[in-house]
């Protein structure tokens, strides 16, 4: 495969990434603002756990190992590069989707920060009926096709890695709060649905 068509697949795939980002953006931007009710619970450690999961997004756009701009992750046959790169542009998509059926799905109750106010509800409908946390998911998903957009495999295995030990935390912390609140319902609803990637975790 010539040096010019790696390059065109390649570009097609960022350009394709990046408009996901760019609808990504725009699911956050028009999302409902966050209740006004009177909170409930609260903890500020979350916060940690996203600062984490911000790492591993540096990781992807800004460590050296950064490979030449629009260039395959590894040598590969055309037709393997034309197939990761569907892969990689429908991961991004299914993710932006995933993203926004979650928010929708949540209206008001979805915040920043890990609370919950008064008359707070446990959401086990739409994307939630497949992982816990389908926010998380989804941003895992962009972490992924993005470091196949534009990173090295090295750089990317270590932005997983980050990205998954932040949403650990962040995971973690925000089903206490939910636990306190709901008890056996959230038990229940913990044995049924995995948290964050079907069949792992």
């Amino acid at each position: 495969m010539t040096a010019e068509t790696t390059d065109a697949i390649a570009q097609i795939v960022l350009y394709g990434v990046m408009g996901c980002w760019c609808l990504f953006a725009v699911v956050f931007l028009l999302r409902k603002r966050p209740a006004r009710g009177t909170k409930t619970r609260s903890d500020w450690k979350a916060m940690v756990g996203m600062a984490i999961q911000g790492t591993g997004y540096a990781i992807v756009w800004f460590l050296p190992l950064r490979r030449v701009p629009l260039g395959a992750v590894v040598a590969m046959p055309r037709t393997a590069e034309i197939a990761l790169g569907g892969i990689t542009i429908a991961m991004a998509l299914a993710s932006v989707w995933m993203v926004n059926a979650a928010i929708r799905e949540l209206g008001t109750h979805w915040a920043l920060a890990a609370r919950l106010v008064e008359g707070h509800k446990l959401i086990m409908s739409g994307p939630y009926r497949l992982v816990r946390n389908p926010i998380y998911t989804g941003m895992l998903g962009m972490l992924i096709a993005t470091g196949l957009a534009v990173t090295k495999w090295q750089a990317l295995l270590a932005a997983i890695a980050v990205f998954l030990a932040g949403t650990w935390l962040r995971v973690r912390v925000e089903e206490r709060l939910l636990r306190g609140q709901f008890g056996a319902e959230f038990d229940e609803y913990t044995r049924r649905v995995p948290a964050v990637i079907p069949g792992i975790w």
